[in-house]
């Protein structure tokens, strides 16, 4: 009977002194989490109900933000619960279910980055054809394949793992993330192969058709008029800094998650927790900044309850 109870249920072995702060962490992890959740969900809500933001690149932009606030939910109800609670503990289907939606999710930024990519490519360096190449349909279907092949790729790693012998029930972080393989008493060799084919078919493909496509544009601003430069400096270097945001955090997810080290406890998880914790938080403060058509509509939203109240206070 234990041994069945072990099977099915898991530890987080993250515990570091919680009980004495645990609701001041508690309550740091909620602000924080209601934090991503207003700040994204503002941006796309200015995206949707402002027409003359109903462009191929404000659709992509709303698709990101929309993918963090899902990414950030996939983690902290979770975490939140932890924190108050004596044991973190879990089920292994709920672990695997956590693994598939954290790497879905994360898959899926890079392939929005991508169509995000590839629409300002056209925009730049075709002008004259960019109606005709990104219609409505050709939105539809980048954002189809942004969250469909990533759970598929996914899925495929997480059901493989469902039916394999556990052999440990302590995984070594607050969240299941890479980590879930160590709990396997052996790695099957399809869970292996489909690891690696993720990797570059979620990854390092997508961040490849970034770079060469960012590389074209930066050859034709460079080639063309001020106006053309300015224009291309204002649209990319959001994405810029998103993709190079994600991209940090990647790596270390990949390569260090994965890796048995003997990292105090409370630096591994402060170093997991950047990965569910600056992203989120990153994206809409640079594109609701650095876009200016979205800064001018955000600046309008703020400022009108302050002008009604003037006119109240006038009449």
């Amino acid at each position: 009977m234990d041994q069945e109870l072990n099977f099915t249920h898991v530890t987080l072995d993250w515990y570091v002194d919680i009980n004495k702060y645990r609701y001041v962490y508690f309550f740091i992890m909620f602000a924080l989490y209601s934090l991503i959740i207003c700040t994204n969900s503002t941006i796309v809500y200015i995206i949707w109900i402002h027409k003359n933001l109903h462009e191929p690149m404000y659709i992509f932009i709303a698709a990101l933000l929309l993918n963090s606030v899902l990414y950030s939910t996939t983690i902290y109800p979770k975490l939140l619960i932890d924190f108050l609670s004596e044991k973190q503990v879990t089920t292994y289907s709920a672990c695997l279910f956590q693994f598939f939606m954290f790497y879905t999710l994360g898959g899926s930024e890079f392939f929005l980055l991508a169509a995000m990519a590839y629409d300002r490519y056209v925009a730049i360096c075709k002008p004259l054809q960019y109606h005709i190449i990104m219609r409505k349909s050709t939105v539809s279907i980048f954002l189809i394949i942004a969250w469909v092949v990533p759970g598929c790729h996914i899925a495929v790693q997480a059901i493989g793992s469902a039916n394999i012998r556990l052999c440990d029930f302590n995984i070594k972080g607050i969240f299941c993330n890479n980590a879930v393989y160590t709990l396997l008493c052996e790695r099957s060799r399809l869970i292996t192969i489909f690891g690696v084919v993720a990797l570059l078919d979620l990854a390092v493909l997508p961040m490849l058709f970034i770079v060469f496509t960012y590389t074209k544009i930066c050859i034709v601003s460079y080639q063309s008029c001020k106006e053309i430069q300015k224009k291309a400096a204002e649209t990319c270097l959001p994405h810029l800094l998103v993709l190079i945001s994600a991209s940090v955090f990647f790596v270390y997810d990949v390569s260090i998650a994965r890796v048995e080290t003997n990292f105090p406890k409370t630096v591994r998880i402060v170093m997991t927790l950047q990965v569910v914790l600056y992203h989120p938080i990153f994206n809409p403060f640079i594109y609701g900044l650095k876009m200016k058509q979205i800064s001018k509509h955000l600046k309008r939203c703020f400022h009108r309850p302050r002008s009604i109240l003037v006119l109240k206070v006038n009449a």
